[in-house]
């Protein structure tokens, strides 16, 4: 079943209704949206300062410092509809999948793979991998 809230701030979220139904599927799926809406603040809370982002076939970031610079160079970027279709966890890792509908008629489905700091619920971020394909 999926739950779809019409306006999450000008961003419309369709997102299955267990993804927040552990701690560590809410910590994701608030960093998914924080990440459509950018969210910087939200998105560098819950990384660890030697963050590391791999963008499968494009480049790779590491360090909150440079994460900042990223985000902000992606501002531009609106997106309008973030689905999730997946949220799973387990121990030190994590995964994301879906697709993000951009304000110029694009979509990308996306898979993020991450790695956190320790299994414990309020573990930080410390390594994602993105896998994201231009789709029709």
């Amino acid at each position: 079943m999926t739950a779809t809230k019409p306006d999450y701030d000008n961003l419309t979220l369709i997102c299955p209704v267990d993804c927040g139904n552990a701690p560590k599927k809410a910590q994701l799926k608030e960093l998914n949206i924080a990440f459509a809406k950018h969210d910087i603040a939200f998105i560098i809370e819950n990384m660890t300062e030697d963050v590391i982002w791999n963008i499968v076939g494009g480049k790779r970031i590491q360090g909150k410092e440079r994460l900042v610079e990223a985000l902000n160079q992606m501002k531009n970027s609106k997106i309008t509809e973030l689905e999730i279709s997946n949220i799973i966890t387990h121990g030190y890792t994590g995964s994301a999948n879906g697709i993000m509908r951009l304000g110029n008629n694009k979509s990308y489905a996306f898979c993020n793979v991450y790695l956190f700091n320790s299994s414990a619920k309020n573990a930080k971020i410390k390594e994602i991998t993105s896998y994201v394909i231009e789709v029709s």
